[in-house]
């Protein structure tokens, strides 16, 4: 059992102070995956600084149509809020598809994001593991690598899939990160704050040091549009997606208007498919055309063995998703 000092914060403020005094200190939300981490001894923390009392822990509508979410919101609590189930349905399916009840009511909205990858080889505490110790390696390139690998976005220094469902549907519907820290307050778009591994996996987001999230707004609803979250996994219930989908779209007649896809199981972090949207765009919706929007989706995958089905099955996430809202 390893020790650290333990502080509850009761403003951000003060959680920002308590975090800068000590070198390895880290925030503490719902605790679903540092304590998970924690006890594999992958994170060793020598200050945890709980952050519940903060009062970050409502969803609000604000000006434009807009939706203001606490860093605090519980999982559960945001996939059953009245505006979230009908102005953001495919948000509300992407939460409830993942973990499981308790987790759900634990684990909450910035805990979320922050989510660490499930690649065994960073957790198992003893394999060479890029993230957990830059410069050592990524068996996953060439070993088991089926399950929670990525075909898209990955390099020889780690291909390991970002984990979350939430945040593939909060890609598609556009959003901005609010953060606050040792030098104040600031705003990083969603689409820009989980970074590719490049070679430097170890760098997993776009948060300076001290930095804690505080709120996530949401767009405005596309006008118009219909939205759907699909999770390709080998069995129905907590499991972590192979490929998932978040696709909106707003018809005019036969015609999509404006279309909004992004991927998950497939890639290293929540991911856009800005090219597949484009080949949709302003076009009559038709099989054959959504089939090569889906083919376009998954343009530069790369197969690493095992995780080779992933580039088909990803096809099959935007295709069926989409084929469904158009029909």
């Amino acid at each position: 059992m390893r020790t650290f000092d333990y502080q509850r914060a009761t403003s951000v403020d003060e959680a920002i102070a308590l975090h800068g005094r000590t070198a390895g200190s880290v925030f503490l939300a719902g605790g679903t995956t540092l304590l998970d981490l924690m006890k594999l001894d992958i994170e060793r923390p020598a200050h945890v600084v709980d952050i519940h009392r903060l009062g970050l822990d409502r969803i609000e509508t604000v000006e434009g149509g807009r939706v203001r979410i606490g860093a605090m919101v519980s999982n559960t609590d945001l996939a059953r809020h009245p505006h979230i189930v009908e102005q953001y349905p495919a948000l509300s399916q992407a939460l409830l598809s993942g973990a499981s009840t308790q987790l759900r009511n634990k684990a909450t909205t910035a805990g979320n994001v922050m989510q660490r990858v499930r690649c065994g080889y960073f957790r198992d505490g003893v394999s060479p593991c890029n993230k957990r110790a830059p410069g050592s390696g990524c068996p996953a390139v060439d070993g088991l690598n089926r399950n929670v690998h990525a075909v898209l976005g990955g390099t020889t220094h780690c291909i390991a899939a970002h984990p979350s469902d939430m945040c593939v549907a909060m890609v598609a519907i556009g959003a901005t990160i609010h953060v606050q820290g040792p030098r104040g307050r600031r705003d990083i778009p969603f689409a820009d704050f989980h970074l590719l591994p490049g070679d430097t996996p170890w760098k997993e987001h776009a948060l300076e040091a001290g930095e804690m999230i505080t709120h996530i707004t949401l767009e405005p609803p596309m006008p118009g549009s219909r939205a759907a979250y699909l999770k390709l996994r080998d069995r129905g219930s907590y499991q972590f997606a192979l490929a998932s989908s978040a696709v909106i779209v707003a018809m005019d007649g036969g015609t999509i208007r404006d279309i909004r896809i992004a991927l998950g199981g497939v890639t290293t972090k929540p991911w856009r498919a800005a090219n597949a949207e484009a080949v949709l765009r302003g076009k009559p919706a038709s099989e054959a055309l959504i089939r090569e929007a889906a083919a376009v989706a998954m343009t530069g995958a790369q197969s690493y063995g095992q995780n080779g089905f992933k580039i088909l099955l990803g096809q099959q996430a935007v295709a069926r998703n989409l084929s469904r809202l158009v029909a």
